[in-house]
Order: C-alpha cells, then structure tokens, then sequence
C-alpha cells in the first residue's frame, strides 16, 4: 500500500512543475486526496456498501471540490491537476497514466442503467473545462483540447478539440517529438506549437 502512495505522489512531480518535495505534495494536493479518498469509497462500493461509499465520496467532495462517484473506476498514476469541478460519474473507466485539469466531466447522457459514461485509456490527457459524454472511448494516448465537448469516440493516438469535437492530429510521434523539444506546456500557450 505504502508502495502505492508513494506512486501516486511520484506521479505528480511527473506531470506538475510547480511540486516542491513529497510533504507538499501529500498534504495539499486536492487531486490526489479525491484519488485517495475515491479508492476508500471504491472498496465500500465493490463490497456493496453503498451508503457508506457515497458518504465519503460525498465528503471528499466537500473537502476537494472533486466529485468523483464510488463506482467509477480508476487505473494507476492517475493524476487531477487542480481539479475543482471535476466530475467523473458512475460506469466511467479510467486507464493509467491519465491526467484531468481543472473543470472536467466524464457525464452521462441518458438516465438508463448500464455503461452510461465515458472509458479513457491509458495515457489520455483531458484539458481544463472539456466535457467527455457518454459510453464511449477515449483512445491511448488521445488528447482533449480545454473547453471541448466530446460524444464520439476518439482513436488512439488522436487530439480532438472543439464543440463538438473533432479530430484535428492523429500524429503520436509528431506530438512526442514536439514534447520532447519544448518540455511541458499543459494548456499549449508556447508559442512554438503547432495550431491543431
């Protein structure tokens, strides 16, 4: 478990430059409390503890401002940057080594039981205030443009911006070519960018 944790927090220092040391990190991150606090209410939820599940999803949703439903299921290194506001519902899966900013849902669109929320595979990242609806799949490694609204499924490799989204890059190799020239650039405000 200890093994596990120390993971999560490493998983920040990845993808966070502003993270200063490992204390910092584990008492004032909001993301990675809502992580912690959903694998408790996950582990209720899959025991049928129900009520009690919702009530610590309900306080982590108090504490952090991340509202992430007990039944939602979270892979390894997950990391929320940020975080108030995001949404993550019920029958959502999420791979590993995914990052959500700030103001993200993965929603529904129907009212109907069964599979009604979005799958992101390994290695997707979602940008600040994108909405992610329905049953459908994010690909490995496709990327969510800030503020885009996405209700088709997006292939592997892919950037999908707009409202709706479209597809607008399917070049992996391009996109870790650029990364690795100009580092991080989480909202791609560098002006050495290529448009989308």
């Amino acid at each position: 478990m200890l093994d596990r944790l120390r993971e999560d927090i490493d998983c920040v220092f990845a993808r966070d430059p502003a993270a200063r040391n490992r204390f910092e990190v584990a008492t004032t991150y909001p993301g990675l409390h809502a992580l912690w606090l959903h694998r408790l209410a996950h582990w209720l939820w899959a025991r049928r503890l129900r009520w009690p599940a919702r009530v610590v999803s309900y306080l982590s949703r108090f504490l952090t401002g991340i509202e992430i439903h007990p039944g939602a299921r979270i892979g390894r290194r997950f990391f929320i940057d940020h975080g108030m506001g995001v949404v993550i519902g019920e029958t959502a899966e999420i791979g590993d080594d995914c990052t959500l900013y700030h103001g993200v849902t993965l929603g529904g669109t129907t009212w109907e039981k069964g599979k009604r929320h979005p799958t992101l595979e390994d290695d997707v990242v979602v940008g600040a205030g994108a909405k992610i609806l329905g049953p459908i799949t994010m690909g490995k490694g496709a990327r969510v443009g800030s503020n885009s609204v996405v209700v088709k499924d997006v292939p592997a490799g892919s950037t999908v911006v707009g409202i709706p989204g479209r597809v607008v890059g399917a070049d992996a190799e391009r996109r870790r070519e650029t990364a690795a020239r100009i580092g991080f650039a989480a909202y791609g405000l560098r002006g050495d960018l290529p448009d989308p």
